[in-house]
């Protein structure tokens, strides 16, 4: 039991850590593919590029699209909150933002994931240092946005991130409460939202996406790398992530990713730190950080009274366990149980 908790930790920290990277390079290669394509352009390509991908996928393992009414009106709702809209918010925004400071802005996901939480009531008991945490997190996000000095077009590109950074954490709620552990497996649940996606963006290409296209080899590459391994690869792990920890360590993904936009912003791009943006992306980290901050465990108890007195949707949480029989829950860690919660 040990090994195999231990083999799991270890896989989903390498999935956290493949996330991170290919999600902070994918500010890089979107303001590389804003040189030869339109905002609205930039995100239908890597929306139909890694449907296409994670489709072919999906029927090589012998999977099939999920089927269903209601799945699917989950599927587009989510389509639109984590991938049509923040895509198309980062593409407007890195016409004027940096790639390294709209990977900063970015971190800002499990802030706004807190305050969703606190809106829905399933964060209960928000502890002083987390509030404090949420608090600072905002502070440095002011001090990067500098509102007392930044105006016009710069302004309004790092709002636009800021409200795809928000969508994120949207997405990342609605999908653990209404998609992930129900029985279809992830690969066939994020090649069905790009799918999704790709429609919904299509919907919008003749009022924003109509525009002359100047393609060169850079502009081709970074489109291709977006669809492919900053869309498909990058989806299918975050659907995982959700899937196998939820949607919180989902979202801390954002904490990891800025060193990794803005060290690639720096060495590739040329951009310039200054000593504000370092300063306001330390902050947010800290911030993030102590938002992390968990209370202390509860006192162990007995498993064979817990697992008497409460059904099985009480220790698993309801949807994921449905066919499991009260034998079946024995060996169920009980600390882990979460009542009353949705």
């Amino acid at each position: 039991m040990t090994d195999n908790s231990g083999t799991r930790a270890l896989l989903g920290g390498v999935r956290v850590a493949v996330l991170a990277l290919l999600w902070g390079s994918t500010f890089l290669w979107i303001e590389l593919a804003l040189r030869g394509l339109s905002p609205l352009q930039v995100t239908f390509a890597r929306c139909a590029l890694g449907a296409v991908v994670l489709v072919v996928a999906c029927w090589a393992t012998g999977h099939r699209l999920p089927r269903g009414v209601t799945v699917w009106r989950h599927i587009v709702v989510a389509a639109f909150f984590c991938n049509a809209l923040p895509f198309a918010l980062f593409s407007v925004g890195q016409q004027t933002v940096d790639s390294g400071l709209a990977g900063v802005l970015n971190a800002t996901t499990p802030l706004w994931s807190i305050i969703l939480g606190l809106a829905l009531g399933s964060e209960r008991g928000l502890r002083p240092v987390r509030l404090a945490g949420l608090l600072l997190g905002f502070a440095g996000t002011i001090v990067i946005f500098a509102p007392w000095r930044t105006t016009g077009a710069t302004g309004w590109g790092a709002l636009a991130i800021l409200g795809a950074a928000a969508g994120y954490a949207v997405a990342f709620t609605y999908m653990g409460r209404t998609l992930v552990r129900r029985g279809t497996p992830t690969i066939s649940l994020s090649a069905a939202q790009l799918v999704a996606a790709s429609g919904l963006t299509a919907l919008a290409v003749p009022i924003g996406g109509l525009d002359a296209i100047t393609p060169g080899p850079t502009v081709l590459v970074a489109a291709v790398v977006l669809g492919v391994f900053c869309t498909a690869a990058t989806f299918h792990l975050t659907y995982r992530i959700i899937n196998d920890e939820g949607a919180t360590n989902a979202a801390v993904v954002g904490y990891l990713l800025p060193v990794v936009s803005v060290l690639l912003g720096a060495v590739v791009l040329g951009e310039d730190l200054s000593v504000r943006v370092v300063l306001g992306m330390a902050v947010v980290l800290v911030g993030v950080g102590m938002t992390r901050r968990k209370g202390a465990p509860t006192a162990p108890v007995e498993t064979a009274a817990v697992t008497e007195a409460v059904p099985t949707t009480a220790l698993v949480g309801p949807g994921l366990a449905p066919d499991l029989s009260p034998a079946d829950t024995r060996g169920l860690d009980v600390r882990r149980a979460r009542w009353g919660r949705p």
